[in-house]
């Protein structure tokens, strides 16, 4: 069953009984929620555990390396070459999803069988809300993405996830976020001791077919 939740500003996929996870989604730079809709069907997860399913939408802000065009963001992008970002809208995303999983534990499902997932822009938040969330969560799902703030998790990182499960999956030929940036992310976080799983596929800025298959296997580890 889809319902659409304006006043969240978020698509959710509810199962057809009470949920048992959920699933914090986020898209990337100028999709919208309905983006990785269509992943849900093709994870081809069991009814049960039960799995809810939250894709928020990122607010519309100028992005400046796309001439200052407003879209769809978690925040602005200053320079594709040296990465540097908005930083503030960085943190006001990041209290969002804090907010969004708060909800989550409000409805009855546990901080930690609330798994984060994000595409590109998505991951990068997700990354960031994940490593420094005070209490601990089921995993990360970081896809085509790399870290803006990985430079400061040593300081700002939450013991209650210093063993979370993290999935990083990246496109060899990503002509986005390039290998070298995620690469360089997941090196960071594995000198931090992080238990990382790396996935690359022959593929660009996108989501492939083998690569939902890995996401599935990794999911099915966190339901368990």
């Amino acid at each position: 069953m889809m319902m659409n939740l304006p006043y969240l500003d978020c698509v959710e996929i509810n199962p057809a009984r009470r949920a048992d996870y959920a699933v914090i989604w986020l898209h990337g730079l100028g999709a919208d929620g309905h983006d990785f809709e269509p992943i849900v069907p093709a994870l081809r997860l069991p009814e049960s555990p039960a799995v809810r399913f939250v894709f928020p939408n990122a607010p519309i802000r100028p992005v400046t390396i796309n001439g200052g065009m407003a879209m769809r963001a978690w925040y602005d992008i200053l320079n594709l070459e040296t990465r540097r970002v908005d930083l503030k809208a960085v943190q006001e995303s990041s209290d969002r999803v804090r907010d969004l999983i708060q909800r989550e534990i409000g409805a009855g499902i546990a901080s930690d069988r609330i798994v984060l997932a994000g595409f590109s822009q998505g991951g990068a938040i997700a990354l960031h809300t994940g490593l420094r969330h005070e209490t601990p969560l089921a995993g990360i799902l970081a896809l085509s993405t790399y870290s803006p703030t990985v430079g400061t998790l040593a300081a700002e990182r939450s013991q209650a996830n210093a063993a979370i499960p993290i999935l990083m999956a990246h496109g060899q030929y990503d002509p986005v976020i390039p290998m070298a940036a995620a690469v360089d992310t997941r090196d960071a976080l594995m000198r931090l001791q992080y238990a990382v799983q790396w996935q690359s596929y022959p593929m660009q800025h996108e989501v492939c077919t083998q690569e939902i298959e890995d996401i599935r296997e990794w999911l099915m580890d966190r339901l368990r």
